[in-house]
């Protein structure tokens, strides 16, 4: 990009605004406000997405919730009902505490480079790229960790600012709504998968089988050779079966009259609650135990012989391992999973979207499409943002 073409869009970036939903307190889904914001200004180091999808995921419903608080003892679901009928503002409700809003949501982005900060690349302008949702600042001799979408402004808006390494070009016919299904479910379930050392000779259950992280996890568990076990509702056993789990147990029934104690090596599980007792009993000697989520209760009962009797390691999982992320691109581009797309909807219904998620009546992920930007991005429209506009994170 040469230099008169550069000065005219750092003179667009500083006027021009997007389309954008802006999460505004803890609450319910009144606090989701589509309004028009200011386009992200670059940092050195940083390159700018026109996001192309953009998935809807549990983190950012609980975010909304301030599910993360201790104060919260139930699953997301009933804290959902809550949030509508009495909405509370929590001031440990974010990951690592108070959230910031307002600020901009969205974990998952498939986008395409249109611009970049002086010092970058010109080159990948045009380039389309999936970001990395969890990301390591401080490298990865130390668990912490941002993510995107709620440590700072994500994808739920027409453009988004990111770290330039963080955009992982993908080589791939997917649509760009299948490529915005993977990065949070299946970053997460790889990173599960890659911390608990699955292999070949594993035996697997995974409960929430139909779920994004689940049905990511039962994909990436077959690619790695293991028998898999997955637990989902007596409506979804068959296509849960198609996407390769080995046996399918109906949800809610009894695990260790289906499995027997000591039947599995590896528990991969984002859902605890009442469960999660049994999980421990069908787990072998020496067996792992794996969460990143608790969508069916946090709040769990632990019998301490089961755990150390039986030698098992459990095993938490926010922060993603260094080869994780790189690891999900190779497999897209060579052929060896694929998205499991359950549906997409207009940016601006992000509540109808969330409101059919919790139903969990789907398999896969759904996402978000925003709006075309094809119009600013040719002429550059100016449009000041309205007075009260919300402020949110750079």
């Amino acid at each position: 990009m040469g230099a008169s073409r550069r000065d005219r869009f750092d003179t667009m970036n500083r006027t021009a605004t997007m389309m954008a939903i802006v999460t505004t307190g803890n609450g319910g889904y009144d606090k989701l406000v589509y309004r028009e914001v200011p386009v992200p200004q670059l940092a050195p180091g940083e390159v700018l997405l026109r996001v192309l999808a953009a998935g809807v995921n549990n983190t950012e419903i609980n975010t909304r919730l301030g599910w993360y608080s201790s104060s919260v003892t139930t699953g997301t679901e009933d804290a959902a009902r809550a949030a509508e009928v009495a909405p509370t503002s929590k001031t440990d409700g974010g990951w690592k505490g108070p959230t910031p809003f307002p600020f901009i949501q969205g974990t998952d982005c498939c986008g395409r480079i249109v611009a970049v900060a002086p010092g970058e690349n010109e080159s990948r302008i045009g380039t389309r790229v999936l970001v990395r949702a969890c990301q390591r600042p401080r490298g990865y001799s130390v668990m912490d960790s941002v993510w995107m979408g709620s440590d700072f402004d994500g994808a739920f808006a027409q453009f988004v600012k990111v770290s330039a390494p963080e955009a992982f070009p993908v080589e791939s016919d997917w649509t760009d709504a299948e490529l915005a299904t993977i990065p949070c479910a299946y970053g997460t379930a790889e990173n599960m998968l890659h911390r608990a050392n699955v292999t070949g000779a594993a035996r697997v259950l995974i409960a929430g089988a139909s779920g994004g992280v689940g049905s990511a996890a039962v994909q990436l568990a077959k690619r790695r050779g293991a028998e898999v076990i997955a637990i989902a509702g007596k409506t979804k056993i068959d296509q849960v079966r198609s996407i390769g789990a080995d046996h399918v147990i109906q949800r809610d029934a009894d695990l260790v009259a289906a499995l027997g104690e000591d039947s599995v090596d590896v528990v991969v599980d984002n859902v605890a609650g009442p469960a999660f007792g049994a999980m421990l009993e069908v787990l072998k000697p020496g067996g792992k135990y794996v969460s990143s989520g608790a969508i069916g209760g946090p709040l769990v009962q632990l019998d301490m012989r089961s755990f150390y009797l039986k030698d098992l390691t459990l095993i938490g999982c926010t922060a993603w391992d260094q080869p994780v992320f790189a690891n999900l691109i190779s497999y897209i581009e060579r052929g060896e999973i694929r998205p499991i797309l359950a549906k997409t909807f207009p940016l601006d219904r992000i509540a109808a979207a969330q409101r059919e998620f919790l139903e969990k009546a789907h398999v896969g992920k759904f996402v978000l499409i925003p709006p075309s930007s094809d119009t600013w991005m040719r002429r550059g429209a100016v449009v000041r943002a309205p007075a009260g506009t919300a402020r949110h994170r750079e």
